[in-house]
C-alpha cells in the first residue's frame, strides 16, 4: 500500500492570488504550493520567456573559452566536439557544431562507445584527435573529472575546453584551458540546473553574439529543450524558459532529422514535454544504449530528407530493441534480486553474467520504482562488474558509495543516480555494506512509496475546463510535475479492462451518475495486492487530462493510486 500525503493550502491566499492573476483558483493553490505565492514570482512562472534566460557572459571562464574558440577560428584551427554518448551530449554537440559551422569554424566530433570507451574523455582517442590536426577540443556534458586526459592533452599542446554540469570533485579541477560549469564552486552563475546541452548552448550564444548573429540563438532551444528534457532536469527557472520557448518552435523546425524524428515518433502538431520525453527522447537515448550513438548527430545534420527519414527510422528499430532487452534484463534482475532476499532489504544490489550494460540503468529505475528502494544493476563481463545505480527520494546514493569506495574499481554519480566498476568478489561485501549505510540512513516509512495529493477535488469538478485551466502550469516535468488529485465515492462501473496484458482501463460513475473513463498505467502490476470489483466504492489518485481519439476530446483520468473509499 501507498501513503497519501496531501498538501494543505491557505484557502485565503490562494484566493487573493487567484483574483490577482485572473486565474481559477486550483492553478492560484498549485503555484503556491511550488513556491509561487507572490503575483510577480507566479507571473513570471506562468509566463516563461526567452528574455528569462541568463547572460552566459556569468558563467565562470566563458570569457576564457570564447576568446579560444574565436582564436581558433580566426587561425583555421581544427576544433574536436567531444560529446557524451546520451542524450544531452549528442543534441549539446548538435548545437555546438551548428553554431562554430555559422560562425566559420572548421569541426569534427567524437561521441565515444558506451562500452569500449565509456564516460568522459580518454587518452587513446585523444592521441588520434591530435594525429588528425586537432588543435582544440570542447567537450559536451562531460569533462569535469577528466584528470588524466586532459594532463595528456595539455602536456602535448591540445588545449581543452570544458563545457560540462556535472558535479566537480573536492580535489579541484583538470588542468583545461577553460571550464565552464555552472556547478563548479568558484562560479556564481544564477541557476544551477542547467543540462549538459544547457551549458553548450550558453557557449554557442557567447559566440555567435561576439560575431553579431545573436538573432539566431533562439531558434537553437528547440534541440536544447528535448536535451533538457530527457536528462529529466528540472523544469524551474531558466530550464522553464528553454523548455517553453523550444517547445513553441518545435512544429515549425526546419530541420530534416527533427523532422524525421517528429514524423516516426508520431507526435502531433501541439507537443508538450510529455511527447519529448516519452517519444522523442527515448529514440534518441537508444542509439547510446544500443551502440549508435553517433548516428543521432548524423541524424541532425541531414542534408536532406530521405536520409534523415532513414536514420530517424534506424534510431525507431533501436528503440525497439532496447524495450526488449530491457523487460528481459528487468525480469532476470528483479528475479535474481529476489533470489538474494528482499524481505528486510533496504538497498537491492543484483548482479548477473553479460546482462547487456546499455539498459542495467533503465532495469535499476524500474526495480527502484517496484521495491522503493535503491538499486543497482550490475553486468559482470571479463571478471569485470559494471554497476548502474539508481536511488529512491530519501536516500542520498553517491554518499551511499562514497562509504564503499574502497570495494570500486571506480564510480560517481550524483544523489539519484550512479555508475561504477566493481570486482565480482566485492559484490557481496558491497550489498551487506549499502544495506546496513541505507538502515541507518533510510527513515522506516520512507521505504513505503508516497503519493503526494496536490489537492483533494469533488467529482463535480472534473470536467475539460480543468484540463484547460491546467495548461497554464506547462511544462511540466522535474520540478514542476503533474498534479495528482484525489477523488473519492467513485464506483467502478464493470469489471477492468485489460489493455496489452498490462494496463487498465477502469468505468468509473459518482452519485449523481457522471460516469469517467480512467486509464492506470502498469496497472496489472500495479493493483497485483488489491482487489478490484465491480460495484466496489473506491478513492482515486488521479491526473485529469484531454484524450483526442478520431476527433473527439474527452476527459481521461490518469490514475497513480487507487483505494476504497
Amino acid at each position: 500500500m501507498k501513503r497519501w500525503r496531501t498538501i494543505d493550502h491557505d484557502l485565503t491566499l490562494t484566493r487573493e492570488l487567484a483574483n490577482e492573476l485572473g486565474v481559477a483558483p486550483i492553478v492560484a493553490a498549485l503555484l503556491i504550493s511550488r513556491g509561487y505565492s507572490t503575483a510577480e514570482s507566479a507571473h513570471r512562472f506562468l509566463n516563461p520567456g526567452y528574455e528569462h534566460l541568463h547572460d552566459p557572459a556569468l558563467l565562470t571562464d566563458m570569457d576564457r573559452a570564447t576568446a579560444r574558440v574565436l582564436k581558433a577560428v580566426e587561425n583555421k584551427e581544427k576544433i574536436l566536439v567531444w560529446g557524451d554518448y546520451d542524450v544531452d551530449g549528442t543534441t549539446g554537440t548538435v548545437v555546438l557544431r551548428k553554431a562554430l559551422e555559422m560562425i566559420g569554424a572548421e569541426t569534427g566530433f567524437h561521441v565515444p562507445h558506451r562500452f569500449t570507451e565509456g564516460y568522459g574523455l580518454n587518452i587513446p582517442a585523444l592521441e588520434k584527435a591530435k594525429e588528425e590536426g586537432f588543435s582544440l577540443v570542447i567537450t559536451v556534458d562531460c569533462g569535469s573529472t577528466s584528470f588524466a586526459p586532459i594532463a595528456w592533452a595539455k602536456e602535448h599542446g591540445l588545449d581543452v575546453i570544458v563545457t560540462d554540469h556535472h558535479l566537480t570533485k573536492d580535489t579541484g579541477l583538470p588542468e583545461a584551458y577553460a571550464v565552464v560549469n555552472p556547478n563548479r564552486i568558484d562560479c556564481d552563475y544564477p541557476d544551477k540546473n542547467l543540462a549538459g546541452v544547457g551549458v553548450a548552448f550558453k557557449l554557442a550564444h557567447s559566440l555567435l553574439r561576439e560575431k553579431r548573429r545573436e538573432e539566431t540563438v533562439p531558434h537553437f532551444l528547440k534541440v536544447v529543450a528535448i536535451g533538457t528534457i530527457a536528462d529529466v532536469m528540472k523544469l524551474t527557472g531558466e530550464n522553464r524558459a528553454i523548455v517553453a520557448v523550444g517547445l513553441n518552435d518545435l512544429p515549425s523546425t526546419v530541420n530534416y532529422g527533427l523532422k524525421a524524428l517528429i514524423e516516426v515518433a508520431d507526435c502531433r502538431d501541439e507537443m508538450t514535454s510529455y511527447d519529448i520525453g516519452f517519444r522523442i527522447a527515448p529514440r534518441i537515448n537508444a542509439a547510446g544504449r544500443m551502440d549508435a550513438a553517433r548516428h543521432v548527430v548524423e541524424l541532425f545534420e541531414s542534408p536532406d530528407f530521405q536520409g534523415a527519414r532513414k536514420l530517424a527510422e534506424y534510431l525507431n528499430r533501436k528503440n525497439i530493441e532496447r524495450q526488449k532487452l530491457q523487460k528481459e534484463i528487468t525480469e532476470r534482475a528483479m528475479l535474481s534480486a529476489m533470489e538474494d532476499g528482499i524481505d528486510g532489504a533496504y538497498f537491492i544490489v543484483t548482479s548477473g553474467e553479460g546482462w547487456h550494460r546499455g539498459v542495467i540503468g533503465l532495469a535499476a529505475s524500474r526495480i527502484a520504482e517496484k521495491t522503493h528502494r535503491p538499486s543497482i544493476v550490475i553486468s559482470v563481463e571479463d571478471g569485470m562488474g559494471h554497476g548502474s545505480a539508481r536511488s529512491i527520494s530519501d536516500y542520498h546514493l553517491l554518499k551511499g558509495l562514497d562509504s564503499c569506495a574502497d570495494l570500486f574499481e571506480q564510480y560517481g554519480g550524483h544523489a539519484a543516480a550512479a555508475g561504477m566498476q566493481i570486482k565480482p568478489e566485492n559484490i557481496s561485501d558491497l550489498r551487506e555494506r549499502l544495506n546496513s549505510h541505507a538502515a541507518e540512513t533510510i527513515p522506516a516509512d520512507s521505504l513505503v512509496p508516497e503519493v503526494r495529493i496536490d489537492a483533494p477535488v469533488s467529482s463535480r469538478t472534473l470536467g475539460l475546463d480543468l484540463t484547460e485551466d491546467l495548461k497554464k502550469l506547462e511544462p511540466y516535468g522535474q520540478g514542476n510535475p503533474k498534479p495528482v488529485f484525489s477523488t473519492p465515492g467513485l464506483t467502478l462501473a464493470d469489471e477492468p479492462w485489460v489493455m496489452k496484458d498490462k494496463h487498465l482501463k477502469l468505468k468509473l460513475r459518482d452519485v449523481e451518475g457522471r460516469q469517467f473513463e480512467a486509464v492506470w498505467w502498469d496497472g496489472v502490476d500495479r493493483s497485483a495486492d488489491m482487489e478490484l470489483k465491480a460495484g466496489g466504492v473506491y478513492e482515486i489518485a488521479h491526473t485529469p487530462e484531454p484524450n483526442t481519439w478520431q476527433g473527439v476530446t474527452r476527459l481521461q483520468l490518469n490514475l497513480k493510486d487507487i483505494r476504497q473509499s
